[in-house]
């Protein structure tokens, strides 16, 4: 049984300098699709909080010359 549910997104704007703000994000409000198989034994669960480990933060710089595979690309959720 398919349900639609409603999805809110936190993103940065761009690679942050210094502490990020509240100006540093954009809030995205979507609808999606939760549907499992019918024979699946999955389960869907809501997060309801969600934690940003310190260690993130040194991901929202834009590193000089230095690549680093861990980096995120601002605007995207990946």
């Amino acid at each position: 049984m398919a349900q639609q549910v409603r999805n809110k997104q936190v993103i940065l704007r761009d690679y942050v300098s210094g502490f990020p703000k509240e100006s540093d994000m954009i809030i995205i409000d979507s609808t999606i699709t939760l549907k499992l198989p019918e024979s699946s034994n999955d389960v869907l669960l809501k997060n309801l909080y969600l934690a940003c480990d310190p260690y993130m933060r040194n991901l929202m710089n834009k590193t000089q010359g230095i690549p680093n595979p861990l980096s995120y690309t601002p605007q995207s959720v990946t």
